[in-house]
């Protein structure tokens, strides 16, 4: 393939090899720091080597390939937390009751839960030593004091808590999402319980902060909306979390919700329309230069205010490269652009690999690099309207061939209306973009008309409202796909296959194309061979029960809940699209099930279990019968006894004694998860 001859993207290939090796693989930064040491060493040997001879080895390659490899690994330990002497980790005991005192800065402020607002918080001291570290602070929601901001310096009395796993198959895993930020326990308390110790802005992100809440402050004499201010702080700011969450689905369901993340497509507005106001200072002597630096500067300035995400960041690192080849009058090739980008932003911010925004920003610039001008060359209008519109169409589509196998990975839906909410948005945002620029600076200095404040709030009520009628017709919007990892490497080797088939039709293209059309049906008959055939399930749901049990990729579910809980619930949902089941059918709950040569009695609130002739190897305890554990374990002897979401926490706590005394094995939903039984 004529893409791998670019050495930077065989590089940078390797760095994400040692990335991901040095993530999963536990190695002492020491250790990764001499075999790295050993690997440069033997580099330089064969770079000297082959320059003294005329004979050419692959030994440089092969060791330049090893030394990126195991640099990808050293920066992975280098920039864990948990490496560093001070880290909070090695302070604290998870187990302990009484409370630390605690001071803190406010790192970032994240979208608020139902009962707690949250914020990452950066540790300075823990009683009187001096630590580092990063972790989740949840408050109390309290309507009457105001939230913190980034860079408050706080003091409070608190105890650490593990972040918690996800207790039910296929559910969101929080926990490994705040461990690839560096994040490995979180604190709750009450606001009262907090001293304010500094509110003055002390980093790049306080400073940014209160540039922010400058903006928001002006923009709010205005007279626009919760919902336009909240559109505006994500298409400029880069601050989601106030987004109404209809307004979010809605972007969602439409296949628009890259519009609200700053990424590529804004930057790279902004670097046009930067491009042009900077152009006259190429007049001047060493304009270039000079127009290079305030590229850059302004640029980096944005993503600073945008909070430097994954998206934002990538983006202005690419663009960054381009602005310095095109104003330094260097050749550029984009697939060596974008490789490089990756490749410098991984060096400072290596589990950016595993962010899901990272990963969509990249494919999608990828696909379109490589895609788009083929889809372009089958029609050529003339008309520059339908030029316009036909461009945007095919870097739309082309983008979705990017993205599409990975999206369904992890949101399992696909909108079939995407191209509409595109055509429609996407020529337009530039106008919105340099519109809402202006708006910005002219409130800033406090000579925005209102009627021009009217109008660009009129605008983003209209694509709202576009982008909800959109949404809103949900035949298109295909729901639940099940779609696992395999899935993914096999459909990107076929759309690999079938891009390369189109640009250049030969017998060994068409032998590729055969080839991912066979290795995509053996994805898909090993999941089927792999679904989970004959099990039976006590997922954790609190205040209710709810059991499942899968036979020939059948689901049969038992519950007690009330309406309301019945349709709000994910559980299963999450269950069947990650495990390819298609065929659910609710029915009533049973007191005795029967597992092939396994059997599981229940016990509900009647406490009843006396069973002629039974004797269960599991007893499920629901909704906290009054009974003597002692008495039922001597008369039923059961192998385990299971106690799940249902029940009272007090009840809970007596039969994990009385087992823990029996030396009978008990299985809490609350804190393992899920009982699974295969039989």
């Amino acid at each position: 393939m004529r893409l791998l001859n670019f050495t930077i993207i065989k590089l940078t290939f390797f760095l994400i090899v040692g990335i991901i090796v040095g993530y999963i693989t536990p190695i002492n930064i020491s250790t990764s720091s001499i075999i790295f040491a050993v690997t440069f060493i033997a580099l330089s040997i064969c770079y000297f080597t082959a320059k003294n001879t005329f004979k050419k080895t692959i030994w440089f390659g092969v060791f330049s390939f090893i030394t990126v490899l195991f640099l990808g690994v050293l920066v992975t330990n280098f920039h864990n937390h948990k490496n560093k002497s001070n880290n909070y980790t090695h302070t604290i005991t998870t187990n302990e009751t009484t409370p630390s005192t605690i001071t803190f800065r406010v790192r970032e402020v994240l979208k608020p839960g139902n009962y707690y607002d949250k914020y990452i918080i950066d540790l300075l001291n823990i009683d009187s030593t001096h630590v580092s570290g990063k972790t989740l602070l949840n408050i109390e929601k309290d309507s009457t004091i105001s939230t913190l901001k980034v860079d408050d310096v706080l003091i409070t009395k608190a105890t650490f808590k593990n972040l918690i796993s996800p207790l039910n198959p296929n559910q969101f895993n929080y926990k490994t999402y705040l461990k690839k930020q560096y994040i490995y326990h979180q604190i709750f308390i009450k606001n009262k319980a907090l001293l304010k110790v500094s509110s003055k802005p002390h980093t790049l992100l306080g400073y940014a902060n209160r540039l922010r809440s400058f903006i928001n402050n002006k923009l709010k004499t205005y007279n626009f909306s919760i919902n336009e201010l909240a559109i505006i702080n994500a298409l400029f700011l880069g601050q989601r979390q106030n987004i109404d969450r209809a307004i979010y689905t809605n972007y969602t369901n439409a296949g628009a919700i890259h519009i609200l993340a700053v990424s590529g497509l804004h930057v790279g507005i902004i670097f046009l329309i930067l491009n042009f106001l900077f152009k006259p200072i190429e007049r001047l002597k060493k304009g270039y230069l000079i127009k290079t630096i305030f590229l850059l500067t302004t640029l980096w300035g944005f993503a600073v205010i945008a909070g430097l995400s994954a998206s934002v960041t990538r983006a202005v690192t690419m663009f960054s490269i381009v602005a310095i080849a095109v104003n330094l009058k260097r050749p550029t090739n984009v697939y060596n652009t974008l490789a490089i980008s990756i490749f410098v932003i991984l060096l400072f911010k290596p589990l950016f690999i595993f962010d899901v925004g990272f990963q969509l920003s990249f494919l999608a610039v990828f696909a379109i690099v490589a895609i788009e001008p083929m889809l372009n060359k089958l029609w050529k209008p003339k008309n520059k309207l339908l030029k316009i519109y036909w461009q945007t169409l095919t870097v739309t589509i082309s983008a979705q061939f990017g993205i599409i196998p990975i999206s369904l990975f992890y949101f399992h839906q696909f909108p079939g209306l995407f191209f509409i909410s595109n055509l429609v948005i996407i020529p337009l945002l530039g106008f919105i973009l340099g519109f809402g620029i202006l708006i910005i600076l002219l409130a800033s200095i406090n000579v925005l008309p209102q009627f021009l404040a009217d109008a660009f709030g009129f605008i983003i009520y209209l694509m709202n409202s576009f982008v909800a009628w959109v949404a809103q017709q949900e035949a298109f919007i295909f729901k639940n796909i099940s779609f696992s990892l395999l899935y993914v490497f096999t459909s990107y080797i076929f759309i690999i296959c079938i891009v390369k088939l189109a640009a250049k039709t030969h017998f060994k293209a068409i032998l590729w194309a055969l080839l991912s059309v066979v290795i995509l049906q053996l994805s898909f008959l090993y999941t089927k061979h792999t679904l989970p055939k004959n099990e039976f399930i006590v997922f954790h749901k609190s205040r209710y029960s709810l059991l499942a049990n899968i036979t020939d990729n059948k689901i049969f579910v038992s519950n007690d809940f009330d309406s309301i809980t019945k349709v709000n619930t994910k559980i299963i949902k999450d269950f069947t699209v990650g495990n390819h089941i298609k065929n659910v059918k609710y029915v009533p709950l049973k007191n005795i099930y029967f597992l092939n040569r396994k059997s599981l009695l229940i016990v509900d609130s009647l406490g009843i279990y006396n069973v002629k002739t039974l004797k269960p190897d599991y007893v499920l305890l629901r909704q906290s019968p009054k009974i003597n554990l002692n008495r039922l374990i001597d008369s039923l002897k059961p192998t385990q006894i299971i106690a799940d979401g249902s029940n009272y926490k007090s009840y809970i706590e007596h039969w994990e004694r009385v087992c823990k005394k029996r030396k009978l094995p008990f299985h809490q939903t609350s804190k393992k998860g899920a009982f699974i039984i295969k039989y």
